[in-house]
């Protein structure tokens, strides 16, 4: 596996000619990449100690808008500036991009240098500090699914999203033959995020036509976040050099499962998983059933960080291997948290409800505080439910965007573990997906209404 850089390193490859170009980069609201691409020789001359961006970056939607309602910054306020800090851990090769480094920044105020408390590996540095002040690490993975398509983005987008073509016609879950037809795509997926120093384990077909897997060994929660947001960039810069676009939606068509973003979780001390007991029947320690117990109690107040759009409540639907009930269980992937490993040392916990469109950050720090808060608490886990979760009884999930929004912004926990100024952010920008949804009249409506109605 490649390695990531060490300044000296790049300052030798930037002397022999091998790298010329610096991607130094942010990680915004919706866990995309935003930053400058750098000459390498101006970075290593001084740019490597910080640079600055908009702070609308922080404030705004998928779109780029410019929404109002938001305290951190405004038309009022003039859309200042922040400080983006590289952080010299994340500096790593580009290998489908010649010549190219990638470094993630951390955000910082302008005047103070403090970190912004609402960018996300802020929110999540702070949720496994407090896990480490109670003398634990996170160790999280998760699992990441994708469309690819026959055509571009380029293509798709000219054609009005239209006639959206999946790269293969059929279901190829486990799919060997298939997925051989795709390995123009996948392997450089696999092998460049491999040399670019991110633990890929493997990729694999899902349980849909064009539907893909992609899987990253376990790592701390911050690593974790890092490798997800990179590698789902990745996915998207090499489909469209080989002329196909890679959809993270996570409901694309209603004919169609949606893609989910499972993530794995488990509480370590001392390099030892502090989750197994050898006593347990599971292999379920105290610390862990507290957790999981947490988990259960405040999902509907963080469902928003896993679900933070109008579509992502669309692959909530019985049958589709998506949850629609708050429940956990031993090994089964109807409910919404499932046990896995259960009486090894690798047993850990399973969250399902995020899609393939959440921000890692944001995801792993709600569920974190959540855990946290079990921990606190003492929580008791209830048993588990066994058979049919979507036929069983149990918590429901938030139905909508505007529910999540709702627990969201009245999470006494949340609140307490990451600010008022962080949920009510947060909340703001889930009522600016509202509203913007609000006012589009859809083909639905004129299909259903132009004639009938």
């Amino acid at each position: 596996m490649g390695q990531v850089l060490g300044f000296e390193a790049l300052k030798q490859q930037v002397s022999d000619g091998t790298v010329d170009t610096v991607l130094v980069c942010a990680v915004d609201m919706q866990g995309r990449l935003m930053g400058k691409r750098f000459h390498a020789g101006h970075f290593i001359a001084g740019a490597w100690e910080e640079t600055h961006c908009c702070n609308y970056l922080f404030a705004t939607d998928l779109e780029m808008a410019t929404p109002d309602g938001y305290a951190s910054t405004s038309w009022e306020k003039g859309y200042g500036d922040y400080v983006m800090k590289p952080d010299p851990d994340t500096l790593r090769p580009v290998p489908w991009l010649e010549g190219t480094v990638l470094v993630l920044c951390d955000i910082l105020d302008h005047h103070t240098h403090a970190e912004i408390p609402h960018t996300p590996r802020a929110m999540l540095k702070k949720q496994v500090g407090r896990l480490a002040a109670l003398g634990y690490d996170a160790m999280m993975a998760t699992e990441l699914e994708f469309f690819l398509f026959a055509r571009s983005f380029d293509e798709i987008s000219a054609g009005g999203f239209r006639d959206l073509t999946p790269i293969s016609a059929y279901n190829e879950d486990y799919h060997i033959f298939q997925t051989t037809k795709e390995e123009h795509v996948m392997r450089p997926i696999r092998n460049h995020l491999w040399n670019a120093g991110i633990p890929v384990e493997n990729t694999k077909g899902e349980a849909e036509a064009g539907q893909e897997e992609l899987n990253i060994k376990y790592a701390a929660a911050m690593d974790t976040a890092d490798y997800h947001s990179i590698a789902k960039h990745a996915v998207k810069e090499i489909a469209h050099q080989h002329g196909h676009a890679a959809s993270f939606m996570a409901k694309w068509s209603h004919e169609r499962v949606g893609s989910s973003s499972h993530v794995h979780q488990s509480l370590w001390q001392g390099g030892k998983p502090s989750f197994y007991d050898a006593g347990d029947d599971l292999g379920m320690s105290g610390l862990m059933k507290s957790y999981v117990a947490g988990l259960l109690k405040y999902a509907p107040d963080y469902t928003y960080f896993l679900a933070p759009y109008i579509n992502s409540y669309k692959r909530f639907m019985k049958g589709t291997f998506a949850p629609t009930r708050t429940v956990w269980s031993i090994d089964n992937r109807t409910a919404a948290f499932r046990l896995c490993g259960d009486g090894t040392r690798a047993v850990r916990i399973e969250c399902r409800i995020g899609g393939s469109d959440i921000n890692p950050y944001l995801a792993m720090a709600a569920m974190l505080a959540a855990g946290i808060a079990g921990i606190e608490e003492g929580l008791e886990l209830a048993p588990p439910m066994r058979g049919d979760a979507y036929a069983g009884e149990g918590g429901s999930i938030p139905g909508s965007l505007i529910a999540a929004r709702d627990a969201l912004k009245g999470s006494d926990m949340l609140r307490q573990a990451m600010g008022d100024e962080v949920i009510d952010h947060y909340a703001r920008a889930a009522e600016v997906e509202i509203e913007d949804f609000e006012r589009v009249v859809t083909d639905y409506e004129v299909a259903r209404n132009f004639e009938k109605a």
